[in-house]
């Protein structure tokens, strides 16, 4: 398939995915079910593409568990994210540093 065509139909699906629920969807969502369904949608789909790479991402597993313990604990207590992020890092590193 020529890339250009390719390129195209990607967008063209791409932008129907996105405009087709506004331009159905005329009034706003009122079952409870759904919202708090469409609510948590963004959040498992970042954890589904995040976490298995969070074990790649180093030579050890055990430095990716603690890091990643490190990162759920410093969330649970409502840390930045930067702070959670270069933190469990600093973690990660320094169990790789240990072994």
């Amino acid at each position: 398939m020529n890339p250009l065509a390719a390129i195209i139909v990607m967008a063209v699906v791409t932008y129907l995915i996105r405009v087709l629920p506004l331009a159905l969807i005329n009034k706003p969502i009122r079952n409870i079910y759904v919202r708090s369904f469409l609510h948590y949608i963004p959040y498992a789909i970042l954890a589904s593409m995040t976490v298995p790479y969070i074990f790649y991402a180093t030579t050890h597993a055990a430095s990716a568990i603690v890091g990643t313990l490190v990162a759920l604990a410093l969330a649970w207590k409502k840390r930045s994210l930067i702070t959670v992020s270069l933190v469990a890092v600093g973690f990660a590193y320094i169990v790789e540093l240990m072994i």
